[in-house]
C-alpha cells in the first residue's frame, strides 16, 4: 500500500510530461467544493470600517475601601527559619497602616454602542453598576462624560446619555428572531481595555438559559468575546445589532469559544422603557412556578410534559383574582404557547400592563380558559415583600409512614421545632428512610406536604387517602405540593413514585 501511494505521488509530479507523451487530454484541476466555498466568503473589512465609529469604550470610576483585612502571620512552625522574618515584616506593615478606612478610585472598562445620534448609548448594567463617574471614549479619540439614563439588572442592560456638539454615528437593531444557528456574526468591543477590536464567528446556539436572570434567552456565539467586551454589539453581516455581548463561559476569563449575547428583540423593549421612564415596566402575574417534569405530567394525566406549573399564588395578585390555583399548569398566555416553565416569565413581562388577557390552563385532566388583568412587576414585588399570612389552627395529631417517610399532622411543637412559617398548613415530614421514593425526591424532616393528589392536606391521613386513590386509578405516582423547610417562599410540586 505504501508503494502505491508513493507511485501516485510521482505520477502526479510528472503528470504533464507523462500524459502528453501518451496523447492524453488533461482537464484542468478544479477547486474542491469546500475550498471554493471558503474563497467565496465575503470580506468584512468594509463592514467593520463602517461600524467601528459607533462602538465605544466605557470607562467607569468606582470607590473601593482600601483598608482591607488585617495582616496576619502565615501558619509557620516555631522552629521555622522564616518566622523571625515575617514577625519583623508584619510589625513594619502594621506601623504603616492607617487605622481609618480610606476610599480610593478604581477604574474598570467595558463596551457600548450608540443607538441615537443625540447621544444615547447602550451597555451592560454590570459595566456601570455602582459608578461614581462614567466616560465614553470614541474611536476618533473624543471623550465625553456620560450620565446614567436607566438600568435593568434582570436583563443586565443599561442606557447612558452623552452631550455631543455634532451628531454621533449610530447603529440600528435587527431582528434576532430570524437568526439561525450557523449564521456569521461579528463582535466589536473593547477587550482587555485595548480599544476597538473585531472578531468574527458563528451563532452556535439559541435560547440558552445560563441562570443569569429570570429572562434568560441568550444567543450563543463562538465569535471571540473577552473581558471588556461586555456591553458591546453583536452584528449580523448586514451591520444590524442582533445581540448585546454580556457573558462568557470560561475557566480563565478569556474566550474559549462560548460567549452569550442578549438577543436584540429582548433588548429593544427594555431599552425603550429605560429611555422613556428611566426604569422598566414589566407585566406581573403573581405566581410562583416550576417545571413540569415527565413524572409530574404522568401523575396529572396530561400526556406530554409542557407548560408552567403553579406552585403558589400571591394573595390579591392578578392570578388569584383570575381564579388560578396551585396545581394548575399554564399552557398558553395571551395567545402565546407556554412550552416550558421559563417561557411564562418572558411572555408575562412583555405583556402590556393593565391588559386583560386569556390564559389556558390544565386543571385536573381538563383544559380551561380564564381571563386575567396583567399587573406591574415592580408593584407586585412590593406586594409580595409586604404580605403577611394568617396562622390557622392545627388539626388533631396523627402519625403514619408512607413511601419511605414518616409524616405527622401539624402541631405547635412541630411548627416550633422546624421553624415552620405560620401560614403553612399540612402534614410534616419527620423522618425519611434512605433509598426510598421520598429520599429519591430529596424530601427531608421539616418539609411540609400541603397538597396530595391535588387535594389540600389537613393531616397525615389525607396523604394516605390520596396515595390509595392514586393506586386505585392505576397511577405510577402521586403529586405532592411541598413546602421545603416549612417556608412559604419554597413551595414546589413533587411526583412521588408509588413503587420503589
Amino acid at each position: 500500500m505504501t508503494g502505491r501511494i508513493r507511485i501516485v505521488r510521482n505520477l502526479m509530479g510528472g503528470v504533464a510530461l507523462g500524459m502528453l507523451s501518451l496523447g492524453f487530454v488533461v482537464a484542468p484541476l478544479t477547486t474542491p467544493p469546500a475550498q471554493a466555498q471558503l474563497e467565496q466568503l465575503p470580506s468584512v473589512a468594509d463592514l467593520a470600517e463602517r461600524l467601528l465609529p459607533s462602538v465605544v469604550e466605557i470607562s467607569v470610576q468606582t470607590k473601593s475601601d482600601t483598608s482591607g483585612p488585617a495582616l496576619q502571620m502565615p501558619n509557620l512552625p516555631d522552629n521555622s527559619p522564616f518566622k523571625d522574618f515575617f514577625d519583623e515584616f508584619l510589625k513594619k506593615q502594621r506601623r504603616g497602616q492607617s487605622p481609618e478606612p480610606q476610599d480610593r478610585s478604581v477604574s474598570s472598562m467595558g463596551s457600548g454602542f450608540v443607538i441615537d445620534a443625540s447621544g444615547l448609548i447602550v451597555t451592560n448594567n454590570h459595566v456601570v453598576e455602582g459608578a461614581e463617574s462614567i466616560e465614553v471614549h470614541f474611536q476618533d479619540t473624543t471623550i465625553l462624560k456620560a450620565e446614567l439614563v436607566g438600568r435593568d439588572p434582570k436583563t443586565d442592560l443599561a442606557v447612558l446619555r452623552v452631550k455631543s456638539e455634532k451628531p454621533l454615528p449610530v447603529v440600528a437593531f435587527g431582528d434576532s428572531d430570524v437568526l439561525r444557528i450557523g449564521e456569521w456574526v461579528m463582535a466589536i468591543g473593547n477587550p482587555f481595555g485595548l480599544g476597538g477590536s473585531v472578531s468574527l464567528g458563528l451563532v452556535s446556539a439559541r435560547n440558552r438559559d445560563i441562570n443569569a436572570g429570570p429572562y434568560d434567552d441568550f444567543l450563543q456565539t463562538d465569535a471571540a468575546i473577552n473581558k471588556g467586551n461586555s456591553g458591546g454589539p453583536l452584528f449580523n453581516l448586514k451591520g444590524e445589532v442582533v445581540g448585546i455581548n454580556t457573558a462568557i463561559f470560561s475557566p480563565t476569563g478569556g474566550s474559549v469559544g462560548i460567549g452569550f449575547s442578549v438577543p436584540a428583540n429582548t433588548a429593544k423593549g427594555v431599552i425603550d422603557q429605560l429611555v422613556k421612564f428611566g426604569e422598566t415596566r414589566r407585566g406581573w402575574f403573581g405566581v410562583k412556578i416550576q417545571s413540569v417534569t415527565d413524572d409530574i405530567a404522568e401523575s396529572m394525566a396530561m400526556g406530554k410534559a409542557r407548560g408552567a406549573l403553579i406552585a403558589d399564588v400571591t394573595k390579591t395578585g392578578p392570578a388569584e383574582k383570575a381564579g388560578i390555583e396551585p396545581g394548575d399548569v399554564v399552557i398558553e398566555f395571551n395567545g402565546k404557547p407556554v412550552n416550558a416553565m421559563r417561557d411564562l416569565p418572558r411572555i408575562v413581562a412583555d405583556t402590556e400592563i393593565g391588559k386583560k388577557v386569556p390564559i389556558k390552563i390544565f386543571r385536573k385532566g381538563k383544559e380551561l380558559e380564564l381571563m386575567a388583568e396583567v399587573g406591574r412587576l415592580e408593584d407586585g414585588e412590593k406586594v409580595v415583600a409586604q404580605q403577611d399570612g394568617g396562622s390557622g389552627t392545627a388539626p388533631a395529631p396523627a402519625v403514619l409512614t408512607v413511601l419511605g417517610m414518616t409524616v405527622s399532622s401539624m402541631t405547635d411543637e412541630l411548627r416550633q421545632k422546624y421553624a415552620i412559617d405560620a401560614e403553612i398548613k399540612g402534614a410534616v415530614v419527620t423522618e425519611v428512610t434512605a433509598d426510598s421514593a421520598a429520599a429519591d425526591k430529596r424530601l427531608e424532616p421539616g418539609d411540609v406536604i400541603t397538597e396530595a393528589g391535588e387535594k389540600a392536606v389537613t393531616g397525615a391521613a389525607d396523604i394516605s387517602a390520596s396515595i390509595e386513590e392514586a393506586e386505585k386509578a392505576g397511577k405510577n405516582s402521586v403529586l405532592l405540593l411541598v413546602s421545603k423547610g416549612g417556608k412559604q417562599t419554597e413551595m414546589r410540586f413533587i411526583a412521588l413514585k408509588l413503587k420503589k
